[in-house]
């Protein structure tokens, strides 16, 4: 499975940020939104997908939750394509 993670819009601090973006599963694009929170305990990341879009991924024959757990740790691990302008300094510990 080839997936990849493009945010588009990320509000918030280093402490916890609200995420906005599209994720592409081989060639199919879906909207997905995601709290981050840091410090802690460490990174973590909740992804959240609609009920359409998990509908869509099961028909197409994909396990909804790799694809959670798949979104989520490419967030966690930082292994997104971000907007021109924006800077993952902005919103991540360097």
């Amino acid at each position: 499975m080839d997936l990849e993670v493009h945010i588009k819009n990320v509000t918030g601090s280093q402490i916890a940020a609200k995420i906005t973006g599209l994720f592409i599963v081989d060639g199919h694009t879906f909207k997905f939104s995601a709290i981050a929170f840091g410090r802690i305990g460490g990174h973590n990341v909740g992804a959240k997908i609609s009920k359409a879009v998990q509908k869509e991924l099961a028909k197409l024959g994909y396990n909804v939750d790799e694809i959670i757990d798949d979104l989520q740790q490419r967030l966690v691990r930082g292994d997104i394509n971000l907007p021109e302008g924006l800077k993952k300094e902005s919103f991540a510990d360097s």
